[in-house]
C-alpha cells in the first residue's frame, strides 16, 4: 500500500476526528509516517496488537472498530441472537477501545456484555461460558512495554478463536475495506435499546467460586496458611482484587501486596515493562520479601494471565527464579500426585490428558510416564490447549458421556506452556494466573507440611525425572526491514536447515509450514500439527530447538532445551545449543 496516500487519506477525510487528524498533522519524522501506514494492523490467529496512536499499522478507534465489525458481519452471518463478553485491562486506553467495540457491536444488533471495570483475561474467558455468549474480546497487549495495546477474539467455547474460525473471521475483517463502513451507536442509544448490559460482581463471584473448587487439600490450607508468607505484585494491572480476594477467602493471612504496583496505571510506573518473565519486575517485590520474611513471590501480568515466581531456598535464604517450565511442571507435580492418591485420576491413566507445547519442557512427557498420563503436544500458544479441552467433551459426548482416549474422549488433567502460563481445572479455556496462585499457594502449605520448600520439592523433581533446562532468546527486528529480516531468517533456515549445532547432529528437523518431519537419513513423515511458520531441530537424546516468528510482537524467538546428567551439564549443553543457532541464525 503507498503509505503517503494512506496518510493524507487520514488527515484529510470526514471519517476520522479532529483529534486524529492532528496527531498525524504534528508528525514530521518520514520513518514515522511510514510505519504508521506502509501497511494494516493485520489482525491475525490472535487478533490484534500494536503500538497506540493513528494510523493503518496502529491501534486506535478505528482499527478496533475496523477488527470488530469484521467480528460482527461474521456473527450475523452465523445467528440472529448474537452476543458478546467483553473485558480490558489497565493499559492505555483499554477502557476507550472496550467501550468503542461495545458500541460497534450493539449497532450491529448484537447484546453485548461489558464488564464495569477491568478484569483479567481468564475471567472474560470463563464469563463467555457463564453468559452462554457467542464470542469474547478481551483488550490488553498482556505483557508488551505501556506504548502498546491490543485485542483478541474468543469463542463461545471460552477459548482464543482456532481454524476454522480465526481464518474466517479474518476474511471478514479484511472486507471491511473502508473505515465508513464500520457502524456506531452512541452509548446513550446502546444503553436505550437494550444490547448493552453491564456486568461485574455476579460473574466475579462465580469465577472465585470455581478457583475454589480446584483446591485438593483444604485441610492442609487450613493447618499451614498462617506459616507460608507471601509477596505479590500484580504489576498495575487487573490481577490484584481477584488474588488477593481468593487467597484471603481459603485462608492465607500472610500476604503483602508491592504498594507501588497494587493500583491499575498503564504507564507501568516502576517498570521497564511489565512482564513477569523479567528479573527486573521484581525489584520491589524482592525487596519487600526479604522485609516480611516470605517464602513465595509471585508477580502476575497487567491481564493476569501469566504467573512469575520466586521461592525462598531455606538453605541459602536466597530467593531463586523459576521459569515458566518450572513453576507449571511444580504445579503438574502436585496436582496429579494428589489426583493419583485420592482416586481422582481416569480408572485408565492414559484416558487423561496433561497438555504441553512444542516449546515447552520435555520433562512433561517424564511425568505424564509417571502417572500413566497421554501427554499431548499442541502449537505454541495456549489456545491450542484450550481448543483441546472443547476436543475432548465433544469426543466424550458422542461417547456417551464416556471417556476413552482411543476416541479422544480424554479427561484433561492439566495443561501448561513455558510462558509462564498454566490452567487448572476447566474453568476457562485460557491460561490462568489467578487459579496458579491458588495452586502454587496450596502446593507451599503441602509441601511445608512434609518439611519442603517449594525449592526443596524443585530439586526432588530433578532427582526423580532428571535434569532439564531450557531458555528463550527473543530478538527484536522493528519496522518495515525488521520485518523482512525475520522473514528471511526463517526462509533461509527452511532451505538450509542445519545439519549438526556444535557438537550435537541435528537427527530431525519438523517444517511446520510444511508440515514435514525429516530425519536426517531423509525419511519424512507428517507431523500432524496445523501449518504454522515454526522450524523444530531435534538433537536427539541432548535437547531440541526451535525458530519462530512471534505473532503478536517484531520478535524473532529462538527456543532451545537440553538434558543432563545434572545441572551443569545441562546448562552447558543449553547454552552452547544457543550460541550455535545464533550464530547460523546471524549469518543468514
Amino acid at each position: 500500500m503507498d503509505y503517503k496516500s494512506e496518510y493524507e487519506a487520514w488527515r484529510t477525510s470526514p471519517v476520522f476526528d479532529e483529534e486524529t487528524k492532528q496527531e498525524l498533522s504534528e508528525l514530521r519524522d518520514e520513518k514515522e509516517i511510514e510505519d504508521r501506514f506502509y501497511k494494516q494492523l493485520s489482525f491475525g490467529t490472535g487478533g490484534l496488537r500494536g503500538v497506540i496512536g493513528a494510523g493503518t499499522n496502529r491501534m486506535n478507534r478505528y482499527t478496533v472498530g475496523k477488527a470488530t465489525q469484521g467480528l460482527a458481519n461474521f456473527i450475523n452471518s452465523r445467528t440472529a441472537e448474537g452476543s458478546v463478553a467483553i473485558a480490558y485491562d489497565s493499559r492505555r486506553m483499554s477502557p476507550e477501545f472496550a467501550l468503542e467495540a461495545a458500541l460497534v457491536l450493539c449497532a450491529n444488533g448484537i447484546r453485548t456484555y461489558l464488564f464495569e471495570s477491568l478484569r483479567p483475561t481468564p475471567e472474560l474467558s470463563f464469563a463467555v461460558r457463564y453468559l452462554k455468549a457467542t464470542a469474547g474480546i478481551v483488550v490488553t497487549a498482556s505483557h508488551n512495554p505501556p506504548q502498546y495495546n491490543g485485542y483478541k477474539v474468543y469463542w463461545s467455547d471460552g477459548g482464543q478463536i482456532v481454524p476454522p474460525y480465526d481464518k474466517q473471521i479474518i476474511e471478514e475483517v479484511g472486507k471491511v475495506s473502508d473505515y465508513a463502513q464500520i457502524r456506531r451507536v452512541s452509548e446513550d442509544e446502546a444503553a436505550a435499546s437494550g444490547l448493552l448490559k453491564k456486568i461485574g460482581q455476579e460473574v466475579d463471584d462465580a469465577y472465585v467460586a470455581e478457583l475454589k473448587k480446584t483446591v485438593l487439600n483444604p485441610e492442609v490450607i487450613r493447618k499451614m496458611a498462617q506459616e507460608i508468607g507471601i509477596v505479590y505484585t500484580p504489576l498495575n494491572g487487573t490481577g490484584y482484587m481477584p488474588v488477593t480476594r481468593v487467597l484471603k477467602e481459603l485462608g492465607f493471612s500472610r500476604v503483602h501486596v508491592v504498594p507501588e504496583q497494587a493500583k491499575p496505571d498503564g504507564n507501568f510506573p516502576t517498570l521497564r515493562y511489565p512482564n513477569p518473565e523479567d528479573p527486573a519486575a521484581f525489584t520491589l517485590a524482592l525487596d519487600l520479601a526479604q522485609k516480611t520474611d516470605a517464602d513465595l513471590v509471585l508477580a502476575t501480568d497487567p491481564d493476569a494471565d501469566r504467573l512469575g515466581v520466586y521461592v525462598r531456598d531455606a538453605k541459602t535464604g536466597q530467593y531463586v527464579p523459576f521459569t515458566g517450565n518450572m513453576s507449571g511442571l511444580l504445579i503438574a507435580e502436585y496436582e496429579l500426585s494428589q489426583k493419583r492418591a485420592k482416586g481422582l485420576l481416569p480408572e485408565n491413566p492414559a484416558d487423561g490428558a496433561l497438555i504441553t507445547t512444542i516449546v515447552s519442557s520435555d520433562m512433561a512427557f517424564a511425568i505424564g510416564k509417571e502417572y500413566g498420563l497421554t501427554v499431548i503436544e499442541v502449537l505454541t500458544g495456549f489456545k491450542y490447549i484450550g481448543e483441546q479441552i472443547k476436543l475432548f467433551e465433544e469426543a466424550r459426548e458422542r461417547n456417551g458421556g464416556k471417556t476413552d482416549g482411543a476416541k479422544y474422549a480424554y479427561e484433561y488433567e492439566f495443561g501448561f506452556e513455558e510462558s509462564y502460563g498454566c490452567l487448572v481445572g476447566t474453568h476457562a479455556r485460557d491460561k490462568d494466573a489467578v487459579v496458579a496462585v491458588v495452586a502454587l499457594c496450596e502446593a507451599a502449605a503441602y509441601y511445608r507440611s512434609q518439611g519442603l520448600t517449594l525449592w526443596d520439592q524443585m530439586q526432588k523433581m530433578y532427582e526423580k525425572y532428571g535434569y532439564y533446562r531450557e531458555t528463550l532468546e527473543s530478538v527484536t527486528l522493528s519496522g518495515a526491514d525488521g520485518a523482512k529480516r525475520i522473514t528471511e531468517i526463517v526462509r533461509s533456515l527452511r532451505e538450509n536447515p542445519p545439519v549438526r549445532l556444535g557438537r550435537y547432529p541435528v537427527t530431525a528437523t519438523r517444517d511446520y509450514e510444511r508440515g514435514i518431519r525429516t530425519e536426517a537419513d531423509g525419511t519424512q513423515t507428517l507431523v500432524g500439527l496445523p501449518k504454522s511458520n515454526v522450524l523444530y531441530f531435534e538433537l536427539g537424546e541432548t535437547g531440541w530447538c526451535c525458530v519462530r516468528p512471534s505473532g503478536t510482537e517484531p520478535k524473532i524467538k529462538f527456543y532451545i532445551g537440553a538434558k543432563g546428567r545434572n545441572t551443569e551439564e545441562a546448562e552447558e549443553s543449553v547454552a552452547e545449543i544457543k550460541r550455535e543457532l545464533l550464530k547460523i541464525a546471524a549469518a543468514e
